[in-house]
């Protein structure tokens, strides 16, 4: 078998795994991203541009879960 050349590491083991100050996932933007809301669900908006009236829920008793 051949050997594997890599180069040198570029992280130390004791660097966090999160830097303050940088945004994280889909932290706030709700306005413009579609779908989203604060308490981290979603609707049919993030899935499908097209006829997402189509795709929510039929009663509001039901979960509006996001089809994709």
């Amino acid at each position: 078998m051949g050997s594997i050349r890599v180069g040198r590491a570029q992280a130390k083991p004791d660097t966090p795994g999160h830097v303050s100050g940088m945004h994280q996932g889909n932290q706030g933007r709700y306005q413009d991203q579609t779908g989203h809301h604060r308490d981290g669900t979603s609707d049919a908006r993030r899935s499908t541009g097209i006829h997402w009236k189509r795709h929510d829920a039929l009663v509001d008793a039901m979960p509006n879960i996001s089809p994709g």
